[in-house]
């Protein structure tokens, strides 16, 4: 089933990006595709913290406000003669705090997620505001190397991707060969594109440059998909999204595991601050990080993760995201009207949630 919904948003992301090239042949320009690679790398890190959420059958509204507290912080302890590496790994350990905290405030007081995480966009985005005042904060020009992080390509995008799609391909081979799964398809055709770029000049693809973003998602996904497929740690967050009675009862420590869940959740969502303030530069608290729990969300359930909770793959949060940049830039491509994007994307969540519900009724009713 998990594969059947990974193909299916793998074709609209491929059906979407040619009738937008088609379009508009500025689409695939080499500066237009480096953008949307730099943007899907910012948002899908915000996407993988929320799936680590999803997966429990949680929610984290305050993703937006994390952004934005971190973005604010960032700055104002570098004015204050905070070392580049301190400041960040201050704010770093200021969104696990969050984390932290609102797990600990679901599991021992036993407060629905929501009510939690909706105060918490209200208090983070209230004290974004107030530490500077409300006055917009912005990095200068004495620090271009830590904004590189943001800004940077340190890699061409077909070197990368033969070296991601090829170094996966080995192991995946040899672990699921007797399975049936995306992983080492995707991961040869990823090699194999990468390595004919390289050796035969692709047009556009052969000049593209990986952004620094991407880099740091794609290292936060194999993480990520290490923990949740490889360790034993991961089969117990599936199993607490599927029914945290019976995981109970089986002996696992559902509350420090949700505990767990919702920490890395902030912090990625630090992550995504850092990333998101050193890019734009220029911060504005009121503003800075407003409705990115809305991309993260629809990201997650684009990709596959059920609001119900205990399904889902790191592919999936992947291709999501990248639709998501995708149909962006389309609206702007195409002369839609900007006024629409939010509607757009309340359109998108709704259709993967009646999707996921009539896929588990289909389902349902074929096991009967």
């Amino acid at each position: 089933m998990k594969d059947r919904k990974t193909l299916g948003i793998l074709a609209i992301l491929v059906v979407v990006f040619g009738l937008t090239a088609l379009g508009n042949p500025q689409f695939v320009s080499v500066f237009n595709l480096e953008n949307i690679l730099r943007w899907t790398g910012l948002y899908g890190i915000l996407g993988l913290g929320v799936a680590f959420v999803i997966v429990t059958g949680g929610i984290d509204l305050s993703i937006g406000s994390v952004v934005g507290l971190v973005g604010v912080l960032l700055p104002w302890l570098l004015e204050r003669g905070f070392g580049a590496v301190p400041a960040v790994l201050a704010v770093l350990a200021v969104g696990l705090l969050i984390g932290l905290a609102h797990g600990l405030l679901i599991t021992r007081l036993r407060l629905p997620p929501f009510v939690v995480t909706l105060c918490g966009l209200l208090i983070y985005r209230g004290a974004a505001r107030w530490i500077p005042g409300d006055q917009t904060l912005a990095f200068g020009t004495g620090h271009d190397g830590l904004r590189s992080l943001a800004i940077g390509f340190p890699i061409g995008l077909p070197l990368l991707m033969a070296v991601l799609g090829g170094g996966l391909a080995i192991p995946l081979w040899f672990r699921f060969r007797h399975e049936r799964g995306l992983g080492f398809p995707v991961a040869a055709f990823l090699g194999a594109l990468g390595l004919l770029a390289m050796v035969a000049p692709v047009p556009v693809l052969s000049e593209l440059r990986a952004p620094a973003p991407l880099l740091v998602l794609f290292g936060a996904a194999l993480l990520a998909a290490l923990v949740l497929n490889e360790t034993v740690w991961g089969r117990y967050l599936y199993a607490l999204g599927r029914n945290e009675t019976a995981a109970r009862y089986s002996g696992i420590r559902t509350e420090r595991m949700t505990v767990a869940a919702y920490a890395v959740c902030s912090l990625l969502a630090g992550v995504g601050g850092v990333l998101f303030a050193l890019d734009v530069n220029s911060i504005q608290p009121a503003m800075h990080g407003n409705f990115y729990e809305l991309y993260a969300i629809a990201a997650a359930v684009l990709g596959g993760w059920s609001l119900r909770g205990g399904e889902g793959t790191v592919l999936g949060v992947l291709l999501g995201t990248a639709l998501l940049r995708v149909l962006y830039n389309a609206i702007n491509l195409l002369g839609i009207p900007t006024q629409l994007e939010f509607a757009i994307i309340g359109a998108v969540i709704l259709l993967g949630v009646v999707a996921d519900e009539l896929v588990r009724r289909m389902l349902g009713r074929r096991g009967r």
